[in-house]
């Protein structure tokens, strides 16, 4: 008998379903835990709908780039769910690995964790999220829907996280990532302090053709506030840069924008609808000796609607920063309430752009935010050209 059909019956004989191209379909809690021990490179883990238990730690999980390592819900329509415990998933020191169709749900930590395993010259890498459902998370503190410590090369698609505490999806020294096609959704009850976050030396991170609605205090917050050990590569003396924020459709929260501690970073082709206080933000929190200011934001090929009597300003400028050295350049300002007021006090000259215009979305009610008036269609998500993205 040779090995491969011994194996086969052994996992068999363990509730298993085993095809030779390495797929191993689990229906219960010790069959996915079984499964995960022993995933090797090629080794696809399908789990049937149903409920599952939280608290999953997998180390040291690696596939190849011929072979990753996928783990999934069997029915896309029927996602497996993870509810409740401190934190659902977490991956450490793992590469080659992709994790869709999940639904996790109600933790009171953080909803995936991913990390390094504290080996900072070991990062994760080569990790796909995709059509996962984080919701519920927290509700306050510094809960995050998915947490990223050391990882590189990394893709997350088509998630949806609703409600959490701290950040949606907290990066902390992360490296070439895609954030893109993602929606996030602020919850009623929930601190939600930002949607994705990129600090701790973060950098070459894009998101993309994202949604964000209410999506807490920053909706995106490029930079943060990191303690000095955590920084990733060591001795980074910048909180993010090269971050790029393209296409995507923000409505309301505190400040949509938010540029903190980055020292370099691309805002452009997005909708922004009605934020609650400012458009954006400009901060220094990391004012340790060799960081500088926040500076070279670049602005541009934006559609802002605002109006007047919500915000405070359109630019939050905090001290220690470098306002001077941004960009702002091809967009489009409107202010329903105040047409007249269109042009907005900006911390740099602005060109190319227009002020004052009704871009006149098509159904903002409906989350349709495609511009209708002709002048309008260069600007703004739906703008965005498919060479750029």
């Amino acid at each position: 008998m040779s090995t491969t059909l011994s194996l086969c019956m052994v996992l068999l004989s363990m509730g298993w379903t085993v095809s030779t191209d390495r797929v191993i379909d689990v229906q219960d809690d010790a069959g996915l835990r079984r499964a995960l021990s022993d995933a090797a490179p090629g080794t696809r883990i399908r789990i049937a709908p149903g409920s599952y238990s939280p608290g999953i730690f997998v180390q040291g999980l690696r596939g190849t780039a011929d072979q990753p390592i996928v783990i999934e819900g069997a029915d896309p329509d029927r996602p497996p769910v993870f509810r409740g415990g401190g934190t659902a998933w977490q991956f450490s020191d793992c590469a080659y690995l992709t994790v869709r169709n999940l639904a996790i749900r109600g933790q009171s930590g953080n909803g995936i964790n991913i990390d390094d395993g504290g080996t900072y010259d070991t990062p994760s890498h080569h990790i796909v999220l995709e059509s996962l459902h984080v919701s519920e998370i927290g509700p306050k503190g510094n809960r995050d829907g998915i947490k990223l410590s050391g990882v590189v090369d990394f893709v997350i698609r088509d998630c949806t996280i609703d409600g959490w505490g701290g950040q949606a999806i907290d990066m902390v020294g992360c490296h070439r990532g895609l954030i893109e096609g993602c929606q996030f959704l602020g919850r009623e009850g929930f601190s939600q302090a930002t949607g994705p976050q990129t600090k701790g030396g973060s950098s070459q991170i894009v998101i993309r053709r994202c949604l964000f609605l209410d999506a807490g205090q920053r909706g995106v917050n490029l930079g943060g506030s990191t303690g000095m050990a955590y920084f990733r590569p060591a001795g980074a003396r910048y909180e993010a840069r090269d971050i790029t924020v393209e296409g995507c459709v923000f409505v309301g929260s505190t400040a949509p924008i938010a540029f903190v501690g980055v020292d370099g970073a691309t805002v452009r082709y997005n909708t922004i609808y009605r934020p609650d206080r400012w458009v954006m933000r400009i901060l220094q929190e990391t004012t340790e000796p060799g960081f500088p200011p926040c500076r070279h934001g670049r602005f541009e090929h934006n559609l802002i609607v605002f109006r007047a009597a919500d915000l405070a300003t359109v630019v939050n400028i905090g001290s220690n920063t470098d306002p001077a050295s941004f960009r702002f350049t091809n967009n489009l300002w409107f202010c329903e309430d105040r047409p007249q007021s269109s042009r907005p006090q900006l911390p740099a000259p602005e060109t190319s752009s227009l002020y004052g215009i009704d871009p006149q979305l098509e159904a903002p009610d409906r989350r349709r935010f495609r511009p209708l008036h002709p002048q309008a269609q260069r600007f703004g998500a739906h703008a965005m050209p498919d060479a750029e993205r």
